[in-house]
């Protein structure tokens, strides 16, 4: 593989890591985030009322 083929894949890893360690630190360290986390029996889809 060449130089700019490393380089390439380096940043690309690098990008996505860095990305979902973004993503994990705001989830965990929100205030009050906890309350906005649903389950799939919370969700009333209305269309089950007779």
């Amino acid at each position: 593989m060449t130089i700019g083929g490393w380089i390439i894949m380096i940043l690309a890893v690098a990008g996505m890591t860095g990305l979902l360690t973004w993503c994990v630190y705001k989830v965990l360290s929100t205030p009050g985030s906890s309350e906005h986390i649903h389950a799939q029996t919370d969700i009333d889809p209305h269309d089950t009322e007779e």
